[in-house]
């Protein structure tokens, strides 16, 4: 079971803060989306391209299913890892303390660049974030054991909240 597993929308900052905490709790660190990409053998682009978005999200579920089973780690998962009633079923049954980065579009637009391999923000990418962060939001909300609102902090900071110093 792993120790945290880190929720939240593109631009979070979930694959970077998951990195740090790893690193300085001496844990391994698995970003679900790497997983994928790695298991499948093409980015996740690709893969909505080529396959579409349910072969996706069956893929992503069996990586957040492989991700769950390691012991002493920190998860991140792609933003919509979590949004499946599957997937959130799965993550209610587990022991691990989990985080909702939440950020506004003003912080994640620079992070996310928009103009990077994002297929479902292809089309006016901003607005596209907002609508999928406002659908996802009360689910990251109802599934986390703390909500952390990154804009404004460092690294270290959300790092030292998340460890709840």
């Amino acid at each position: 079971m792993p120790n945290y597993i880190l929720i939240g929308p593109p631009g979070a900052g979930k694959t970077t803060v998951g990195k740090a905490l790893a690193n300085k709790n001496n844990l391994k660190f698995i970003d679900t989306d790497h997983l994928v990409e790695s298991n499948f053998g093409q980015k996740i682009s690709e893969i909505f391209v080529d396959k579409g978005e349910e072969f996706f999200r069956d893929l992503e579920f069996e990586a957040l299913k492989s991700a769950l089973a390691s012991e002493t780690s920190v998860v991140a998962l792609g933003g919509g890892a979590p949004i499946s009633l599957r997937a959130q079923e799965l993550l209610k049954g587990t022991e691990s303390t989990i985080i909702f980065l939440d950020v506004s579009l003003s912080v994640a637009a620079p992070r996310v660049g928009f103009n990077r391999d994002r297929p479902l923000l292809i089309s006016n990418p901003r607005a596209q974030w907002q609508a999928l962060a406002d659908v996802r939001k009360p689910i990251y909300s109802a599934l986390a054991d703390r909500v952390i609102t990154v804009d404004g902090l460092s690294i270290e900071d959300i790092v030292i909240r998340i460890e709840g110093n």
